[in-house]
């Protein structure tokens, strides 16, 4: 397996077209063709990324991941002071089809989702978070942070204006991974300070 640390406005994958090719897979895979993507985070978030050397360990990664034997850890800093020191999210998320690739909570049709939060710092109208999605829907923890009125600072698609314009980037990175090693199944803890 190899371990990355995605920067933030890089794609973890090819996108369609010729100006959306370059990506984290398609660098990695230029000196490690046998290299396979197992799991993705937006262009906007940055942080650890596994891939697979070879298709029986991207299986046993993957399955790893499907069957929530992966653990995983996020940092954020959101809009506001929660009201409490930690807390969960348990909202069900669709894709937004004619907003694509905006995601929404819909009760009626979306797929159950779940996301722990945990404080780490209150930062005068902001709040540094710890995030654990339980569940891995495409923009959980975005959507989720802004349904609970403490949005992601930076993140364009669900923050309010003054949240968007309130850092230069998303403030959200993937700091920690919790896993089995493909082969040994020694249980590897992974961590990358977030950059911001």
């Amino acid at each position: 397996m190899i371990v990355l640390n995605k920067p933030a406005g890089l794609l973890s994958v090819p996108g369609r077209g010729d100006a959306m090719q370059d990506s984290l897979a398609s660098r990695v895979q230029a000196a490690y063709p046998e290299a396979l993507i197992v799991h993705r985070l937006d262009l906007a978030t940055s942080g650890l990324i596994v891939m697979a050397r070879g298709a029986a360990h991207h299986r046993t990664l993957s399955l790893a991941f499907q069957g929530r034997a992966v653990e995983k850890r996020y940092i954020a800093v959101v809009a506001g002071d929660p009201d409490a020191e930690a807390g969960s999210v348990d909202l069900p998320l669709i894709c937004d089809w004619p907003n694509r690739p905006r995601q929404k909570v819909d009760h009626a049709l979306g797929k159950p989702s779940l996301t722990r939060w945990r404080v780490l710092a209150r930062e005068g109208g902001r709040s540094r978070l710890e995030l654990e999605p339980v569940t891995g829907r495409s923009h959980q923890l975005r959507v989720h942070l802004a349904e609970i009125g403490h949005a992601i600072l930076g993140d364009p698609l669900y923050a309010l204006p003054a949240d968007r314009d309130a850092a230069p980037r998303l403030l959200l990175h993937a700091a920690a991974l919790s896993l089995p090693h493909p082969t040994s199944g020694e249980r590897l803890n992974l961590r990358s300070e977030a950059p911001f």
